[in-house]
């Protein structure tokens, strides 16, 4: 049941995407290819956005392209968010709930975070700075845009998020839905 509604999710978000003309859409991704962008960057995506990308792989303009783009630009994709953090941390004295006491110099503050945020959940690029957590047997979790700690949800699910982003231009989510991922979900504003 819940790889139906998964597939669904994605399809519908792949479809109106494509039926908006707002992008070029190459084949989708194989499995093989899946197989080796996780492999390579060591995440799964969650089985709405494979599901996503599978119906077909947006590419150009602020798409990650997982099929020809290059690895140092894929990781930078990927570190993004928390690089972010990391920099709220150093310049806006941002700490996280539940990292304890703040250490008082900075380089032992930034070791801390870089620790706590190891293990968060893991988001991963769906266009510019709008991310999806990963995690296979995972779906339906609101697209959160992220800067730093300026952290919004974006759209209630992945077909919400492409009303969100191509039709509304960045209007609340039509079906407003709290973020539901661990660490990432206390940050949003």
């Amino acid at each position: 049941m819940s790889d139906t509604v998964a597939a669904r999710l994605g399809g519908d978000a792949a479809a109106r995407l494509a039926a908006l003309g707002v992008a070029t859409i190459d084949g989708g991704l194989t499995d093989d290819e899946f197989a080796r962008i996780e492999a390579a960057f060591g995440f799964e995506f969650a089985d709405d956005h494979r599901a996503f990308l599978a119906a077909g792989l947006p590419v150009g303009g602020r798409w990650p392209d997982w099929r020809n783009e290059g690895r140092r630009s894929l990781r930078k994709r990927l570190k993004f968010p928390l690089d972010g953090v990391l920099f709220d941390v150093e310049w806006s004295d941002f700490w996280g709930d539940g990292w304890g006491q703040r250490p008082s110099r900075m380089k032992d503050a930034l070791r801390t975070a870089t620790y706590q945020l190891a293990r968060v959940p893991r988001m991963v690029p769906l266009y510019s700075h709008r991310y999806l957590p990963g995690g296979h047997g995972s779906f339906g979790h609101p697209v959160l845009s992220i800067v730093q700690t300026d952290i919004i949800v974006y759209g209630a699910d992945l077909p919400d998020y492409i009303e969100s982003e191509f039709v509304r231009h960045g209007t609340a989510p039509h079906r407003y839905k709290a973020s539901t991922v661990g660490f990432w979900s206390d940050v949003v504003s």
